[in-house]
């Protein structure tokens, strides 16, 4: 069944098409896109993943159906909310 696999940097995004058996996890599909030897920032252990935007807790045992698109996730560099937060506080003091 096909799959994909995709990794984003700030300034790009990375595919894997891959063609995998039946009851492929999310974590053997990962692992099948060669990303983590790409990347020395991957570790498979403890990247966060997910399925079409959808964060999953388990990725050994969560398998795929054709046609899925496994996304490993980036740390944030920021938090949104004290962006917002500090942008809201900037705001109010350029209004004084």
């Amino acid at each position: 069944m096909k799959v994909q696999v995709v990794y984003a940097k700030p300034d790009r995004q990375y595919v894997v098409d891959l063609d995998v058996p039946e009851d492929t996890t999310v974590f053997q599909a990962a692992e099948l896109s060669g990303f983590a030897t790409q990347f020395p920032e991957i570790d498979l252990e403890t990247i966060p993943m997910g399925i079409f935007g959808v964060r999953i807790k388990t990725a050994t045992t969560t398998t795929l159906h054709p046609g899925d698109r496994v996304e490993l996730y980036r740390s944030l560099i920021a938090d949104p909310k004290e962006n917002r937060r500090t942008r809201a506080e900037s705001q109010k003091l350029d209004r004084s």
